[in-house]
Parts: structure tokens; sequence; C-alpha cells
């Protein structure tokens, strides 16, 4: 999905919140950049906020529609009068969320109207179901520790994606950067993952 939202802290927030719940997400700060990504990509689903530099979001979905691009469309905004939601269903919106917002709110209506959260990851020899937090490896169930699962998890939701240190020290109860390898080794010799170490940034596991 393509994220635009120019509000940093928001943005953040919502960024990880969609990535920890096994999204593939795109996060833009203004107009201009959303139109170059939605060029660039297919999306499932756009989430735009109004207000934003470069081409405000009501501009920028009326100019997507007029080039057919049908993808579902998801309004966040501070303008909550009435005006300002019939010009955004008008301009293409499926859905409409007036800011102040739980982030949760915006989790549900996505599972809810747009898109179903997957049943089960898998890499390479692991697979893993988010509903009840089974691991299993060449199909045998296995255990993980409350060190290693928060760490695969991550990992298997952002497979092509590099993970900050500081992303995974907040999924570990006494981080530490020795703590860190430790546990990224344990990983590695349990699952037989490639886990690379991206100096200086934080850990990745390629695309296969």
């Amino acid at each position: 999905m393509l994220l635009l939202e120019d509000d940093i802290v928001l943005g953040e927030t919502l960024y990880e919140m969609l990535l920890e719940s096994g999204y593939e997400v795109d996060w833009v700060l203004d107009g201009n950049a959303a139109c170059e990504a939605s060029w660039q990509k297919r999306y499932d689903l756009y989430i735009f906020d109004v207000n934003v530099p470069q081409i405000n979001g009501f501009d920028l979905l009326e100019q997507l529609r007029s080039a057919d691009d049908a993808t579902p469309t998801l309004f966040i905004s501070a303008m909550t009068d009435l005006k300002a939601m019939t010009k955004g269903f008008r301009v293409g919106a499926n859905d409409y969320i007036k800011k102040p917002f739980y982030p949760q709110e915006l989790l549900l209506r996505i599972e809810a109207r747009f898109l179903k959260k997957q049943t089960l990851l898998s890499y390479g020899k692991i697979s893993y179901n988010p509903q009840n937090d089974e691991v299993k490896k060449d199909e045998k169930l296995i255990s993980l520790g409350d060190v290693q699962l928060p760490l695969l998890r991550l990992f298997i939701k952002n497979v092509g994606r590099t993970i900050s240190k500081e992303f995974l020290f907040d999924v570990m109860e006494h981080p530490s950067e020795s703590a860190l390898r430790v546990a990224i080794n344990k990983l590695k010799s349990t699952t037989e993952w490639e886990i690379v170490n991206i100096r200086g940034i934080g850990y990745r596991i390629e695309k296969s």
C-alpha cells in the first residue's frame, strides 16, 4: 500500500504499525512523491492525508482517477466538515477517517473493507502463522523463546527491507549491541536464514 502523510510522528507510527501487521508499505511525504510512486508501482490501497505539500490529497486522487487508476483509497484528514468529506468521496475516495483517530482504527478499517492479512507467512524452510504465533520448520512445529520469536516476526514480515537496530531493540527485553548479535546468530542457526548485517544501520533478509 502507499501511505501519504507529511506528519513525521503520525506517519512513522502508522508505517511501523502496518509493517508489524504484515503489510508492505511505501511511505511518502508529499503529493508529488505519491504521484510518482503510483506511476512506478501498482498498489492494493492508497492511504492519503489531504493537507500535504505539493499536491493535496483531493487533487491527487482526482488526477489518479482521471488516469483510470481505480486503486481503493482511504483519506485520513483533520478536515472533518461535511463539505470536505463530500469532496473526498466526490473525487473517488472509498473511505474517510477523521483526525485525530486511534491508529488501530485505521488497521481495522483496512482489514474490514480492503485487505485481509495473510494467514500464513513463509520464508525458506520456515512458516509463521500470525494468528496463533505458530512457527514451523519443514512443516514441523518448533518452539522459539521470548527473544527469537519477536525477531522472527519482524524479519518474516519485512523480507527485503532493512530493519534498523533501534527497531530490533524495541522488541527485546534487555536490548544491547551484544545481545542483539547473539540473538541474530541464534535465529540464523534455528531458521537457516541468511540474515545480512547492514553495517551501522541494521539487518535484513533478501527476497528469495
